[in-house]
């Protein structure tokens, strides 16, 4: 995103004409839009699905003081609608289907390698809805390798919930198209993306770096989450949907034990605290809270809480 509002803060000194930067989002698009979008003191236009995100994915571009439209209808009817805008020229189009996002995103798998002393890890896995974040992936890594810097390319797996699932089911089918189909509600709703814009990009990706496509249900993304949350991270949905994919890709021997992955993290858990509140209160529809650690009421009683540390920690 900042590639992108560098460019068109200077395309605007330039001469462009529009009346502000524009996405349609799930929560976390409109944020960095947003807040990159202040910084360069450029107005900010988001479309939202109302009601179907989070309230701390709400309030961010609120804060940043863009104009914050909730529309009724779900990320692809905002999509057709922020589209038809830039087409008459009234905003400049800033989601994933601009190229210049791309160029952007490319630098994450830059930095992976940079991270890792410039060798090249087994396995990228990603969660994605849109699906320009799997293009822009290999952009990065095939820039490298044209460069010289690596040798290979890593496998990339697309982690998609399967509530919101086109690119699987195209996949699993052996077809090179992908059908746009009614995304269903999902804990992961940054992908609750039915009709990916990205899509064609994502399949050249796939089929360049040796890839695959996974899902995993609420009930694996949720407990993910859970047991990522125990070991000090705090997950958000979307990273949970890539780390179950994982999981299932180990179980089945597609990962092997000694292979390096990466899973990339897409978003910030503090967004989503009500997903966590309400798995550890077992309050989430259809899924069985198998990590659940709610708090312990009790009186201010020094006997009671003796006898709490003591039944939960026993000899």
């Amino acid at each position: 995103m900042t590639v992108l509002v560098s460019v068109v803060r200077q395309a605007i000194r330039d001469g462009l004409k529009v009346k502000a930067l524009a996405c349609a989002s799930t929560g976390d698009t409109s944020a960095s839009l947003a807040a990159y979008g202040a910084a360069a003191n450029l107005p900010v236009v988001v479309l939202l699905p109302r009601g179907r995100i989070s309230v701390g994915q709400l309030l961010q571009p609120i804060a940043h003081g863009s104009l914050v439209l909730g529309l009724d209808t779900d990320f692809d009817g905002c999509m057709e609608i922020i589209q038809q805008l830039a087409a008459e020229g009234i905003i400049y189009l800033a989601n994933s289907m601009n190229p210049l996002r791309l160029e952007g995103q490319k630098t994450v798998g830059i930095e992976i390698v940079q991270q890792f002393d410039w060798q090249v890890p087994d396995w990228v896995i990603i969660p994605s809805g849109n699906l320009g974040n799997a293009s822009a992936l290999y952009a990065g890594f095939q820039l490298m390798r044209a460069l010289g810097v690596i040798n290979r390319l890593p496998r990339l797996v697309v982690a998609q919930a399967a509530n919101a699932n086109p690119l699987y089911l195209a996949w699993k089918a052996g077809k090179t198209e992908v059908a746009p189909v009614k995304a269903k509600p999902t804990q992961a709703s940054a992908i609750q993306i039915g009709n990916p814009v990205s899509a064609p990009r994502a399949m050249r990706a796939l089929q360049a770096m040796d890839g695959v496509v996974e899902q995993a249900t609420e009930q694996e993304l949720s407990d993910a989450a859970a047991e990522a949350d125990a070991t000090g991270m705090y997950t958000c949905p979307h990273t949970a949907v890539a780390l179950a994919v994982m999981k299932k890709l180990v179980r089945s021997g597609e990962i092997k034990s000694q292979d390096r992955v990466v899973c990339i993290s897409t978003a910030n858990g503090l967004k989503f605290t009500e997903f966590k509140r309400r798995y550890h209160e077992h309050d989430l529809e259809g899924v069985v809270s198998h990590r659940a650690n709610p708090p312990l009421n009790l009186d201010a009683n020094y006997g009671q809480v003796v006898d709490a540390i003591r039944k939960h920690f026993p000899d």
